[in-house]
C-alpha cells in the first residue's frame, strides 16, 4: 500500500492510497492514536469511492464512533482506467436497456465486477491491517453494486464480523448469501412490496440467525437519517461483541 495524499477537516483525516492498481481512501479520526475497528464501504454502480453517500457515512462513522473507514474504486470506476472488457460490458448494458433485457445484463455485469473486486478487497484489507491505527473487528457497508461485491466478499472473508447490504435482488447471490452466518442488516426499497428485485428475496437467503430488514416504499434509494443511525448502532453493538 502506498499513500498518495493526506488532508484533514472536521475531525477526520483522509488519506488516498493505492494497492497495486486499486485506488482507495482511508478515513480516520484526527489525533486518535489508538487502533480502531474498520468499516469497509462499497459504492454503487457507476459511482466511486468519493460518492456523496460514501463520504457522508464515512465521516459519520469516524466522528461518531471513532472507526476507521476505507473505500476503493470498483474495477473500471472512479480513478481506475476502464479495460476493453469494461467498455464492452458497459456498451452491452446500454443495448440491454434499450431492448428491455437490462436486469439480466446488470446481473452479469455485477458478477463480473465482483469476481475481480473480491481479491482486490482482500489484498486491501491485508494492507490496512498492517497499519498501526487499524486493529480489531471489520465490518462492511454497501448497497446495490456494493452488495453484489460485498456478499461475495463476506462469504469468503472470515475477518468481516458484521455487514449492511441492500437494494439488490437475489439473482446470482443466493449461493453466497447461504454461506453467510454473521449478523446482517438489510435495506430494501421498492414502490411495490412484492417486487422480486426489492431485495427481500436475497434477505431471506442469508443463513444468519441475527439479521434485520429495513424496508421503505420508494422507487429509488434515498438514504434516511434513521437508517444511518440504525447502521451505526448495528456496528457498535457487533464490534463490541466481537471484542472491539
Amino acid at each position: 500500500m502506498q499513500f498518495t495524499s493526506e488532508t484533514s477537516s472536521d475531525g477526520v483525516v483522509e488519506r488516498g492510497f493505492t494497492t497495486g492498481e486499486v485506488t482507495g481512501l482511508l478515513w480516520s479520526p484526527v489525533g486518535h492514536s489508538d487502533p480502531a475497528p474498520l468499516v469497509l464501504m462499497g459504492h454503487g454502480g457507476g459511482q466511486h469511492k468519493r460518492a456523496p453517500g460514501i463520504l457522508s457515512r464515512a465521516y459519520h462513522f469516524v466522528t461518531t464512533c471513532g472507526f476507521a473507514v476505507a473505500a476503493i474504486d470498483a474495477p473500471g470506476h472512479g480513478d481506475r482506467q476502464r479495460t476493453p472488457e469494461d467498455e464492452q460490458q458497459i456498451a452491452g448494458l446500454r443495448q440491454a436497456q434499450a431492448s428491455g433485457d437490462f436486469l439480466d445484463a446488470v446481473v452479469r455485469y455485477n458478477a463480473s465486477l465482483s469476481a475481480r473486486a473480491v481479491p482486490e478487497w482482500q489484498a486491501t484489507l491485508d494492507a490496512l491491517e498492517k497499519l498501526p491505527d487499524v486493529e480489531g473487528p471489520v465490518g462492511y457497508w454497501g448497497v446495490a453494486l456494493g452488495t453484489a461485491i460485498g456478499v461475495a466478499l463476506t462469504a469468503v472473508e472470515p475477518r468481516i464480523v458484521a455487514a449492511v447490504f441492500g437494494l439488490i435482488g437475489p439473482e446470482s447471490l443466493t449461493d453466497a448469501a447461504a454461506r453467510i452466518t454473521i449478523p446482517i442488516q438489510f435495506l430494501a426499497q421498492s414502490d411495490a412490496p412484492d417486487d422480486p428485485h426489492s431485495g427481500t428475496g436475497l434477505y431471506d437467503a442469508f443463513a444468519s440467525t441475527d439479521k434485520s430488514l429495513i424496508s421503505n416504499p420508494a422507487a429509488h434509494y434515498r438514504g434516511r437519517p434513521f437508517e444511518l443511525e440504525s447502521s451505526t448502532r448495528f456496528f457498535l453493538e457487533h464490534f463490541s461483541t466481537a471484542g472491539a
